[in-house]
């Protein structure tokens, strides 16, 4: 009596593994890529520039703050450039400006700027 209840016990303990085991198999993760968000982040417009689009956006929008009473200071290329990654990802989480808002089109164009090398064009 007791090997019939051990086989049943080793019969139910293979199921149990192989049901895990399976089910472990069906439920793998795949990455959702968003193929607009991949074009959208190779087509930034390499023509963008500082003193044309983004400075302009800074001065109306940063400035009031962080035009050097308060860190980072974006009162000179030099500032905005040393803090252009910093820049991006404030105004790109929306964390930044407080008080105020950018439109779409003026976060593309900061985080263009960026990844096209934060040039002083």
């Amino acid at each position: 009596m007791y090997r019939k209840f051990q086989n049943i016990k080793n019969i139910g303990l293979v199921f149990v593994f192989s049901v895990a085991l399976f089910s472990c198999e069906k439920n793998v993760e795949e990455e959702v890529t968003d193929p607009l968000k991949e074009a959208k982040e190779t087509s930034c417009d390499p023509n963008i520039s500082f003193s044309q689009n983004i400075n302009p956006i800074l001065v109306a929008n940063c400035i009031e703050c962080h035009g050097g009473s308060q860190a980072p200071n974006l009162s000179t290329f030099s500032g905005v450039n040393a803090n252009a990654s910093r820049v991006k990802s404030a105004v790109v989480s929306r964390r930044m400006p407080q008080g105020g808002s950018l439109s779409n089109a003026e976060i593309e164009q900061i985080s263009c700027w960026v990844e096209n090398g934060a040039l002083n064009n």
